[in-house]
């Protein structure tokens, strides 16, 4: 593809995981469809947006340490906020530790296959009162989860590949924190780097945790904004600062994503299934 071309699919990722409720979960099976027009497999895509989140979280938590480190020194932040950030650190850590484990053999593989498969099947007949007796098909999903075990054992020899995406996504969540910061900073509000590294981290993963609403909306901002009064920020620039962000980064994610989202709608036509399905 071209850089062009990753720019704007990028950007309808970016649309979707905003729009449509439980982040992340819409991205992966959009990203699926818009990249199998593209001859690439669902799972090699699923992987690609994993090493993505993996980087970022990898590299976020980096940042986090640091900015913890900092934060013990400035006696206007609460402890409270501390251990949240060490919290924070430990489920991170522990997430990228069990989606490793997980994947990492081939017989656990199918294991966790066969019991994705068969959990859905479950739920979906007592859902639809045994009229669907099949919502996804085990053969799939199997599919699926081998080609994530592949591409983890391609990855794995060659650890190397990780250096450029951890890279790449260390600048961007340092961009993202400093759209936040500018934002406090027009506003006249000087807020510690460090405090909003913690905090846009908690609020990011609990929206991605915990939030049904498009884009985490109410769930991040609330979050965010109860993070940095914790950490000594006075509610009002907390508030202010938040919002103005956000209104910033929501309006210019869905104006150029939709632009582009619609294109590739009209070019390949509506999602009829899931592309992993």
């Amino acid at each position: 593809m071209s850089r062009s071309m990753m720019a704007r699919t990028s950007l309808e990722l970016n649309f979707v995981n905003h729009i449509v409720p439980l982040p992340g979960a819409g991205g992966f099976s959009y990203m699926g469809w818009v990249m199998s027009h593209h001859g690439v497999g669902v799972g090699r895509t699923t992987m690609a947006q994993i090493i993505r989140i993996f980087s970022q979280f990898v590299s976020f938590v980096l940042l986090i340490i640091i900015s913890v480190f900092f934060l013990l020194f400035d006696n206007g932040v609460s402890r409270i906020s501390i251990f949240i950030s060490t919290l924070f650190v430990v489920a991170t850590v522990s997430m990228i530790l069990f989606t490793v484990y997980a994947i990492g053999n081939r017989k656990r593989v199918i294991l966790i296959s066969a019991w994705v498969s068969k959990t859905i099947n479950n739920i979906m007949r007592k859902i639809t009162n045994g009229k669907k007796q099949e919502m996804v098909k085990p053969h799939k999903v199997k599919e699926f989860f081998l080609d994530l075990h592949s591409d983890y054992i391609e990855i794995k020899a060659d650890k190397k590949i990780l250096i450029k995406p951890l890279i790449w996504s260390s600048v961007s969540n340092v961009l993202d924190v400093s759209l936040i910061l500018v934002a406090f900073l027009s506003l006249g509000f000087w807020v510690n780097p460090a405090a909003l590294f913690v905090a846009f981290g908690v609020a990011s993963f609990a929206t991605v945790i915990f939030a049904v609403l498009p884009g985490g909306s109410g769930v991040y901002e609330t979050i965010m904004i109860t993070f940095l009064v914790s950490a000594g920020i006075p509610a009002g620039a907390a508030i202010a600062g938040t919002l103005l962000a956000r209104v910033i980064l929501l309006s210019g994610t869905i104006i150029f994503g939709y632009m582009f989202y619609q294109l590739t709608i009209n070019k390949y036509g509506k999602i009829s299934k899931p592309a992993s399905l």
